[in-house]
């Protein structure tokens, strides 16, 4: 798992240094909200984002390594397995970002250097666009994950009644993933009819409406189970 997860974290950085040879040494950097570039700088500037993500790789590896250990010394089998879920489910992730952060660096590849080779004044992808739709994938990957995650320390519907045992467990997070999946798909076609910043408040908006009403089953689901 942590191999695949640099795995996809280390091509950004490849593509990124071969990308760059082809492309003119000014390209645009920043844009307004409504599209028109207001920085041009370096083309090295384009390295930022693939070492910001080599970084949160990082963060994630050390993070697995810790519930690792934890999986090893654990007393109860209990223990050993809601550790091994938390390292799993922090794989999980870590390689979903990878890929979701590395696709959107492409697309910002391919805007500045389409950009800069036709001495454009606006950006030629709308790239907020661009990552609400790769959020909305993400939602629904990472959805469908959580319905077979067991008990653990770092994703899911974690709420004093969800965390009670086990079978509030299983109930509250089967439904709260099928809350974030609809979120996911949501996301996904309310950004491909609108721009990215209506499609990013509606993400926003999605996203918050599924947490509240997970946290509410949550809640009925300790009510039965307590009854």
């Amino acid at each position: 798992m942590k191999k695949i997860m640099w795995i996809a974290a280390m091509i950004p950085v490849v593509v990124t240094s071969i990308v760059l040879q082809f492309m003119p040494d000014t390209i645009p950097m920043h844009h307004d909200l409504a599209g028109n570039t207001d920085r041009w700088g370096s083309k090295t500037e384009s390295l930022i984002l693939p070492v910001i993500i080599l970084v949160i790789t990082l963060f994630w590896h050390l993070m697995i390594c810790a519930f690792e250990k934890k999986e090893l010394n654990a007393k109860t089998e209990k223990e050993q397995m809601e550790a091994k879920s938390s390292a799993r489910v922090l794989g999980i992730v870590g390689i979903t970002q990878a890929i979701m952060f590395g696709i959107m660096h492409y697309f910002i590849l391919y805007s500045s250097w389409m950009q800069a080779n036709t001495g454009g004044t606006k950006t030629t992808i709308d790239i907020a666009k661009v990552s609400c739709i790769l959020c909305g994938i993400m939602l629904v990957v990472l959805g469908n994950f959580l319905t077979k995650a067991k008990k653990n320390a770092v994703m899911g519907v974690r709420t004093v009644w969800s965390m009670y045992n086990d079978n509030t467990w299983r109930k509250s997070n089967r439904f709260g993933a099928i809350c974030i999946i609809i979120a996911g798909l949501l996301t996904i076609i309310t950004t491909a009819f609108t721009n990215g910043m209506t499609g990013t408040i509606f993400l926003l908006v999605y996203i918050l409406i599924a947490a509240v009403i997970a946290v509410v089953y949550s809640k009925r689901v300790y009510d039965q189970e307590k009854s």
